[in-house]
């Protein structure tokens, strides 16, 4: 792959929040997914995920704190530490982890 217009990617993709990989860095995992505005469950990973919100806004809650995260912005959900998707996030998204 050479050119990938992300959010035309992610706009044709069949459901919001099922993440697709579009390509790999090493042992990184990066992926697109189209946010609708509902709320997600808490969750925890064995590794460092990044969250890069290439337009709309993602509402996130981690360590007790509401945290909203806009287009051109990323947030580093650390190594062990929970972190839940709040209602309202929409747009679409790029994830970098360890898949």
């Amino acid at each position: 792959m050479s050119s990938l217009d992300i959010s035309v990617f992610a706009n044709k993709l069949p459901a919001a929040w099922e993440s697709r990989v579009i390509s790999r860095v090493g042992s990184a995992a990066i992926k697109i997914l189209r946010m609708d505005g509902q709320a997600l469950p808490e969750e925890v990973h064995g590794y460092t995920e990044v969250l890069l919100v290439l337009d709309g806004v993602l509402h996130l809650e981690s360590e007790g704190r509401a945290l909203a995260i806009g287009a051109g912005e990323l947030f580093e959900a650390r190594l062990g530490v929970p972190h839940r998707v709040l209602a309202g996030s929409h747009g679409n998204l790029v994830i970098i982890d360890q898949d």
